[in-house]
C-alpha cells in the first residue's frame, strides 16, 4: 500500500518538471543558433582581407568657350505692327435730296484729289430757295430805304410847325427804321443759308485719297447725316508700334517722346510681304504715347510714311493700310561694349569665365542688351576673356574645367 502511495507522488513531481524543460528548449535552442550564426559571420567578417584603397581622382568637366570681344554697336529693336491712315473719315451730306451725280472715283478702291466733284445733290429745290431767299432781300431793303424816307419827311414837318423842341425818337420814325434794317439783316441770313445749302449739294473731296466703300447708288435718296461712304487720306500712313520697356530702352525713347520737325525722328525701316515679294520702306518715329497700355504693358511708338502711294512706294509697292509689317528700329549706339554670344549669359546678369589654369570663375556683369544671338556686356567682363558657352550643372567658384575647341566638338560628333 505504501509503495503504490510513493509512485503516484512521483509521478505528481516529475510531470511539472518534463514540461517546463519543454518550454525552456523551445525558447533557448532559437537563441542560441541566432547568437552563433553572428559570432560566426563576425569571425568570418575578421579572417576577410580589407580592400585595398584608391584615390579617385576627380575628372575635369570639359566645356566649350568663345572669346570677349569689343565692338561700337548700334542697338536695334523688331516689333510688328499695322499699317493705318492718319485720317479716315465717312462721307455724310450736309443735305436731303436724290443723287444727280456720282463721280467714277467713288467707287471701292478708287483714286481722288484734294477738290473732286464726289457726288452731287439734286439742286433744283435749293436753288429755287436762294430765289425767294434774294427776293425777301430785295423786299427788305426797300422797306428800309422807305422808312427812312418818311423819318426825313417827319423830320422836315417838325422843323415847319416850329414848335423850337427837339423831336421825339418815335416822331422820327426811328422804331420802324430799326425794324426794317432788322428785317433787312434776316433776310440776308436766309439768303446765306439758302445758298450755303446750294453749295452743299456738291461734295467735294476733302483731302486726296482713297475710297474704302461706297454705300449708295446713283439715283438714290439720301437724308442729312446719311453715311454714303468711307474714305482715307493718303498723304501720310501711320504704324503703331508696341513697345516693351527693353524695346524703349534700346531705341532711346522715352514717354512722351516727340520729335521736332519731320525728318528729325528715329529712323525706321519697314518690311513686308506683298503678293510674293519681299518690299520695304522708310519711316521714321514721331511720338509716342502718353501712357503705357494698361492690358499690355506696353508702350505704342509711331511711324510715319509720307506719301505713301507715291514717293516713298519702294518698286511700285505703296504702303496701304493694313499691311502687317516689320519695323526695324535703329536705336542708340554703345561704344566699346564686350559682346558675347547669348548662350554665355546665365540668368540675367552672370556668366562663367574660363581661366588659364583651368578653373571657373563666375562672376556678374551689366548687360546693356541683348538678342537671339549674342549679348551685349558694358562692365564686368574684359575682351579677350573667355566665357563658358555650354551648359554646366552645379557650377561653383574654382572648380576645374577642361577648355575643349569648338572644333574637336563638331570632329567627334560628326565620326559618331
Amino acid at each position: 500500500m505504501a509503495t503504490t502511495e510513493q509512485k503516484i507522488v512521483g509521478d505528481t513531481y516529475s510531470k511539472p518538471q518534463r514540461h517546463w524543460l519543454r518550454r525552456f528548449l523551445i525558447f533557448i535552442l532559437p537563441v542560441l543558433v541566432l547568437v552563433g550564426a553572428i559570432v560566426g559571420f563576425a569571425i568570418l567578417g575578421a579572417m576577410k582581407e580589407k580592400p585595398e584603397e584608391k584615390e579617385e581622382a576627380v575628372k575635369a568637366l570639359p566645356v566649350l568657350t568663345s572669346k570677349a570681344y569689343s565692338d561700337v554697336v548700334t542697338l536695334s529693336v523688331n516689333v510688328q505692327g499695322e499699317v493705318q491712315p492718319r485720317s479716315q473719315i465717312n462721307l455724310v451730306p450736309q443735305v436731303s435730296g436724290r443723287l444727280a451725280f456720282m463721280s467714277p472715283k467713288f467707287i471701292e478702291g478708287g483714286a481722288f484729289n484734294k477738290g473732286d466733284l464726289l457726288i452731287r445733290v439734286e439742286p433744283a429745290e435749293y436753288e429755287l430757295r436762294v430765289v425767294q431767299a434774294r427776293a425777301n432781300v430785295a423786299q427788305a431793303e426797300t422797306a428800309v430805304v422807305r422808312e427812312k424816307s418818311e423819318s426825313q419827311i417827319a423830320l422836315r414837318d417838325w422843323q415847319e410847325l416850329g414848335s423850337g423842341e427837339a423831336p421825339s425818337a418815335l416822331t422820327l420814325r426811328e422804331p420802324q427804321m430799326a425794324e426794317a434794317a432788322a428785317r433787312l439783316e434776316a433776310s440776308k441770313a436766309q439768303l446765306a443759308e439758302a445758298e450755303l445749302h446750294l453749295f452743299r449739294t456738291n461734295l467735294y473731296a476733302p483731302f486726296t485719297g482713297r475710297v474704302i466703300q461706297r454705300y449708295v447708288n446713283q439715283g438714290a435718296y439720301v437724308t442729312v447725316g446719311q453715311q454714303i461712304g468711307e474714305i482715307y487720306s493718303t498723304d501720310i500712313m501711320d504704324v503703331r508700334l508696341p513697345m516693351t520697356n527693353q524695346d524703349l530702352a534700346r531705341a532711346g525713347l522715352k514717354l512722351g517722346y516727340q520729335s521736332a520737325k519731320i525728318g528729325e525722328g528715329i529712323p525706321v525701316r519697314l518690311s513686308a510681304n506683298i503678293a510674293g515679294t519681299d518690299a520695304s520702306w522708310d519711316a521714321e518715329i514721331v511720338r509716342t504715347d502718353s501712357r503705357f497700355d494698361p492690358e499690355t504693358r506696353v508702350l505704342f511708338a509711331y511711324a510715319e510714311v509720307h506719301d505713301p502711294f507715291g514717293k516713298a512706294a519702294k518698286d511700285g509697292v505703296p504702303l496701304a493700310p493694313g499691311i502687317f509689317v516689320t519695323a526695324d528700329i535703329r536705336g542708340e549706339q554703345v561704344d566699346g561694349a564686350v559682346l558675347i554670344p547669348r548662350a554665355g549669359l546665365r540668368g540675367k546678369n552672370v556668366v562663367y569665365i574660363a581661366n588659364d589654369d583651368e578653373t571657373l570663375t563666375i562672376r556678374s556683369v551689366t548687360v546693356r542688351a541683348t538678342d537671339r544671338d549674342r549679348a551685349i556686356i558694358t562692365s564686368g567682363l574684359a575682351p579677350g576673356e573667355r566665357v563658358v558657352t555650354s551648359p554646366i550643372r552645379g557650377a561653383a567658384d574654382g572648380m576645374n574645367i577642361d577648355i575643349v575647341e569648338a572644333s574637336t566638338i563638331l570632329n567627334t560628333s560628326s565620326a559618331e
